[in-house]
């Protein structure tokens, strides 16, 4: 890692940690300080706002942590952690979940074990492998990318049509598109604790990999690079990071996509350094984020989801305008 970088490395471990202690002290009554001996707000600060400030940034590594391992995957800047249908599979999981509930005696009890963070992630991963399966494995990327987009509206459509059928689950469904962090606890924490070092120490492995794949599929292969295996590791590590993200939080938009996007701005970079520094910028977009969507409307709350999608959105809109600008400055 070069100087330059390990100051930013630097930097973005010290935001977060900033941003930890900020997301303990900020909750929807306003501020509250560390040192209050009440023990109600003892137990709020500790069993409440740690996990849910822990658990948002961990989820924003994860994020952007697929984003960075989908983007050097499929070649492409635009590419983002809900490529596969991830997305759909999910919300299409967690439809199904609601939709069974009140049905009848044993869906009820069905739904119940099994949880709308369940349901979330089988759908998830469950999308993953249809997309795989329908692109007929992993040797052709823009298969893949073609056979993502038709899952996503496929499944898409289907949890469209089970909200419509019983519209007593929107406002449920709603709430799990536009994401929360409200309902994340310590063994939340943990699973993506757990997910996220699992998945960054493979997709380190093979950045090397990703690195030569930049080149072109040609010369990647002249390099000795398995593509298919290298393939087979990295979208399991984006459907494991996505779907427990997602499975926790709801769908959030734009961290995985701008994560890895505001890494490159810092300067040329390698896929190692890429996927170090783009979890911990994706975690503290996210739990800024969650800070705001807490203090902005307080005692009320925004979704997470909508913080993130007009400062995603805002900054992709500058950067094209900033490109745009260069490119007209060319003689």
């Amino acid at each position: 890692m070069s100087a330059r970088h390990g100051l930013w490395l630097l930097i973005l471990l010290l935001g977060s940690t900033a941003l930890l202690a900020l997301g303990l002290a900020i909750g929807s009554t306003g501020w509250s300080p560390w040192v209050d001996k009440d023990p109600v707000m003892q137990q709020i600060l500790w069993d409440i706002r740690a996990p849910r400030s822990l658990g948002a940034w961990l989820a924003g590594a994860l994020l952007a942590l697929a984003g960075a391992v989908a983007q050097g995957l499929f070649r492409n800047p635009l590419a983002d952690p809900y490529l596969l249908g991830c997305s759909a599979g999910a919300s299409l999981g967690v439809a199904v979940l609601l939709f069974m509930v009140g049905f009848s005696p044993a869906a009820t009890a069905l739904a119940l074990r099994v949880g709308m963070t369940g349901a979330a992630f089988v759908g998830a991963v469950g999308a993953v492998l249809l997309t795989l399966l329908l692109a007929r494995g992993v040797e052709q990327t823009l298969r893949l990318l073609l056979a993502g987009v038709v899952v996503g509206v496929v499944l898409g459509s289907g949890s469209a049509l089970l909200t419509l059928m019983n519209p007593d689950i929107m406002r449920a469904m709603q709430a799990f598109m536009l994401g929360s962090t409200g309902f994340v606890g310590w063994n939340a924490v943990m699973i993506m604790a757990a997910t996220l070092l699992a998945c960054l120490l493979v997709a380190l492995g093979c950045s090397r990999s990703l690195d030569a794949l930049s080149l072109g599929e040609a010369t990647a292969h002249s390099l000795g690079v398995r593509l298919a295996l290298v393939r087979v590791l990295l979208i399991a590590v984006l459907a494991l990071a996505t779907a427990a993200a997602v499975a926790q939080c709801g769908l959030i938009a734009f961290v995985g996509l701008v994560a890895p996007h505001l890494v490159r701005s810092w300067g040329p970079v390698t896929h190692r350094d890429l996927l170090l520094l783009s979890p911990l910028a994706g975690g503290m977009l996210l739990l800024a984020a969650d800070i705001g969507a807490r203090w902005v409307i307080a005692p009320q709350e925004l979704p997470v989801g909508i913080i993130t999608a007009l400062l995603g959105g805002s900054y992709l809109l500058y950067l094209m305008h900033r490109r745009s600008s260069g490119l007209g400055k060319r003689p």
